[in-house]
């Protein structure tokens, strides 16, 4: 098997990252440097010195009417808001209006393990609506909505109160759970992500972050595949 089809079968990394880890010499195949084409198999010691890196986490409860990234004119973006957390990216985004958890990181690697609706990773909302919520509102939603372009994939949704309710989903269009209360009639004033996976917003006050360690960092990893 080819080196860097070895390293994205052993989720080291994808195909293309592995070809630049080969060219900058950080790939090893018993002591010595690996080149492009080189073929392994299981007996063969493959050493990625990249491994060895220390990647960092964190769970960050952002405002609303912070941009996740690429601010324009007098908008402020997460990298401005909290400058201290250096070389670190937002996973995926919120919308302006949005607010609640979002990852930081320096770890490319968990993007499209986070993302990918294929692998249906939860993430849970809590929404205050403007009118009150309909007997039939869980069922349609649950089911599935039509917003336009795309039926929703099935979700769960627990009613809260007159005006608000909780929203499980496994996918992330843009301006979904929005959309999906405006076909049914409402309008979400207040949208806050409480929990992506088993990350939780806990008691992370507005514009707070935390470091994802220990067990929660160890459960995130096993979840994604690493």
């Amino acid at each position: 098997m080819r080196i860097n089809k070895y390293l994205a079968a052993k989720k080291y990394c994808t195909r293309r990252q592995a070809d630049e880890l080969i060219k900058k010499g950080l790939v090893l195949i018993n002591g010595k440097p690996a080149v492009l084409g080189d073929k392994v198999n299981e007996k063969d010691t493959v050493v990625v010195k990249w491994r060895q890196t220390k990647y960092r986490y964190f769970a960050y409860n952002k405002p609303r009417g912070i941009i996740t990234h690429s601010p324009q004119g007098d908008e402020q973006d997460i990298a401005s808001a909290v400058p201290e957390l250096k070389n670190v990216f937002p996973v995926g985004r919120l919308d302006k209006d949005t607010h609640g958890l979002i990852i930081l990181t320096d770890d490319g690697r968990i993007t499209d393990r986070l993302l990918n609706p294929d692998f249906a990773h939860e993430k849970e909302y809590l929404v205050k609506t403007v009118s009150k919520i309909r007997p039939s509102f869980k069922e349609h939603m649950e089911a599935g909505v039509d917003i336009g372009d795309y039926v929703t994939k099935k979700c769960t949704v627990r009613i809260l109160g007159e005006r608000s309710f909780s929203i499980v989903i496994t996918e992330g269009k843009k301006h979904q759970i929005r959309r999906m209360c405006a076909a049914l009639h409402n309008d979400a004033i207040e949208l806050q992500r409480k929990r992506i996976m088993n990350i939780k917003l806990a008691g992370l006050k507005a514009g707070e972050y935390r470091a994802i360690q220990g067990k929660e960092l160890t459960d995130l990893m096993k979840a994604l595949g690493f």
